[in-house]
């Protein structure tokens, strides 16, 4: 598969797909969450929001690397060999001021029902700067994307 077909399976899944599970590194054990998420047209972040005083927030503050998992699973015996799932490793850093406010509207465009939670002083809107996606698909065929680096 070429990288045009490639970042084009990405970005229409990553658009799809609502929820994805964030794999953070505690001090003693692995952490991971459901969160709603967006992407940036051109692959390089992912966004969520999380309130500061959660395990995911001192996770990722103290270990700033985190994978994100996306899938397109059905629940059907078939996803076993039909679904697609894309992991985004990164690093993860709590964004603010305009870079904040942008990230934030990207978000609320995919979540508009997470308007209220986004407004909290306590919320972190979260920057995943990706560095690269491994997708999988057909049970074991597994292909890397390394989005284009920001310039």
């Amino acid at each position: 598969m070429n990288s045009p077909e490639l970042r084009r399976m990405i970005w229409e899944l990553l658009a799809s797909e609502r929820l994805a599970v964030l794999a953070t590194q505690g001090a003693d054990a692995p952490h991971t969450s459901l969160v709603a998420f967006a992407a940036t047209e051109d692959l390089r972040r992912l966004v969520f929001a999380t309130e500061r005083e959660t395990r995911k927030f001192g996770n990722l503050t103290s270990s700033p690397r985190v994978a994100l998992l996306v899938d397109d699973r059905s629940h059907r015996a078939t996803d076993l060999i039909e679904a697609t799932a894309v992991s985004a490793a990164g690093r993860a850093r709590d964004a603010h001021g305009e870079e904040r406010e942008g990230l934030a509207g990207l978000l609320l465009n995919k979540h508009p029902m997470l308007k209220p939670f986004v407004a909290q002083p306590g919320c972190a809107v979260v920057q995943v700067d990706v560095e690269v996606y491994q997708v999988v698909t057909r049970f074991q065929s597994v292909v890397e994307f390394h989005p284009a680096p920001q310039t």
